[in-house]
């Protein structure tokens, strides 16, 4: 594959909306079914503090049509009902999303998920939530590290090290960001300081394994690095996950080089254009296998397992993992509490998996498609707050309290700026890594550069 043709691959940005219709009921008075179960999704505020945005899950069967839901919220009733403020949503689908507007900033409420169907409403669970003050005006400062607008594959520092479309990032213990230089297949690291070494690769595309001054990769597109100083790498051209060891040694952990969907162990696995990669405290990987929807564990041992997801591109929230569907999953990072959060590239959305294999939206979906237009790469602070690279050209945290800030770039702008705020402007960023001190390393791959955010005070 020549590098355009990766390049429309990579970025190829179609559109498939699936819903699955669902029924609902409530106590039943007379009227045959079974009340469901709804739970209330994460609530997410808006910069301003005048907004916010939910909606519900409904985990059972469902036995009558609904004729309404939404969410509802107060200030006092701390049970909200349908009687208090609400939405009203007119699709009926087995998860929902409810925009919700005319908030004040700095304010406590209380909301909950509803369905009304003949035998009445039913609720979630209450959810507190504390609207923030006007965050608007923040913004990162953005400067750029290393690279230039050049494309091209030369080691140096500064603008005089030159990539071709930089894509994951990770980082060592030293505060070496390791990059996943896609279209120079190659691993490539860049010091604090801005100076770029290659690690492995030649700019050539192949698969061979040994040594990294002959090993060779095919479009790698994410990395992750562990505290002993190996290299784990979604080799997305040869579908496979490669490790580069500390000695030097590059080898492959999973899959056989062919596009398919088949869990086992080494080479008796397939992955279908892997994409990103995290990394847990066990050693154990997580793939967005993107080709095939899915979400794929691989151990130390190269034993590969389904995680979440069916091969079928779909946009389905459930409580059993594997009747969940994505539609090309691109990011993935782990929270402290090992939660599993996927950047659904054509769902429009950040999704999450707990460890009991639950599978909902935290932020954006169809219905909210212009939240996160092309959401990229995600990575968690040591603080917990979560930043995201919407390929359309900007940088966005959610805050620990659930507050969904541009930090950086415009939507829908391609640019090569630095400063602050949306005076900065990228060119399709993608990986993200956060550093000890909270600064965001970016990928910014149109612009073969290698960015550093800051980000603001007073948050």
């Amino acid at each position: 594959m020549n590098k355009t043709l990766t390049k429309s691959i990579l970025f190829a940005t179609g559109l498939l909306a699936v819903f699955l219709i669902v029924t609902s009921c409530n106590k039943s008075s007379g009227i045959s079914g079974t009340p469901p179960t709804l739970v209330t999704l994460d609530v997410t505020s808006t910069a301003t503090g005048t907004g916010a945005y939910s909606g519900g899950l409904i985990t059972t069967t469902l036995t009558q049509s609904l004729s309404g839901l939404g969410v509802c919220w107060s200030t006092s009733n701390q049970n909200p009902t349908t009687a208090d403020s609400k939405t009203t949503d007119t699709a009926t689908v087995l998860s929902y999303a409810s925009k919700i507007t005319g908030l004040t900033p700095k304010t406590t409420y209380y909301l909950r998920a509803y369905a009304i169907s003949a035998s009445g409403t039913a609720y979630g669970n209450t959810i507190q939530f504390t609207t923030s003050a006007d965050l608007s005006a923040l913004g990162g400062t953005v400067s750029t590290v290393a690279g230039s607008a050049t494309t091209g594959f030369s080691d140096g520092t500064g603008s005089n090290a030159v990539f071709d479309s930089p894509q994951g990032l990770s980082i060592d213990a030293s505060g070496n960001i390791y990059v996943a230089d896609s279209f120079n297949s190659a691993i490539r690291k860049v010091t604090p300081a801005g100076v770029v070494t290659t690690v492995a690769g030649n700019g050539s595309i192949g698969y061979i394994d040994g040594p990294v001054a002959s090993a060779k990769f095919y479009a790698p597109q994410s990395l992750v690095a562990d505290a002993a100083g190996n290299i784990y790498v979604a080799d997305f051209g040869n579908n496979m996950i490669r490790k580069i060891s500390a000695n030097g040694t590059v080898s492959t952990l999973a899959g056989s080089g062919d596009a398919g969907y088949a869990d086992g162990t080494g080479n008796k696995a397939t992955f279908n254009s892997p994409r990103g990669l995290a990394l847990d405290g066990q050693g154990n990987l997580y793939v967005a296998d993107q080709g095939n929807n899915l979400i794929r564990k691989v151990t130390a041992a190269g034993v590969v397992t389904t995680i979440a997801g069916k091969t079928t591109a779909g946009y389905v929230d459930n409580a059993t993992a594997t009747t969940a569907q994505f539609n090309q999953p691109n990011g993935i990072a782990l929270d402290a509490q090992g939660n599993i959060y996927v950047a659904d590239l054509q769902n429009y959305a950040i999704r999450k998996i707990t460890a009991a294999g639950v599978v909902t939206t935290v932020v954006g979906g169809l219905k909210l498609s212009t939240l996160i237009s092309n959401p990229g790469a995600l990575t968690f602070d040591t603080k917990g707050n979560l930043f995201i690279s919407d390929q359309n050209g900007r940088i966005l945290e959610l805050t620990t309290n659930k507050v969904l800030l541009t930090l950086a770039g415009k939507t829908a702008t391609a640019g090569f700026v630095d400063g602050q705020g949306a005076n900065a402007l990228f060119n399709a960023p993608q990986g993200l890594v956060a550093d000890a001190s909270g600064n965001i390393w970016i990928a910014d791959s149109n612009n073969n550069s290698i960015r550093k955010l800051v980000p603001p005070t007073g948050i």
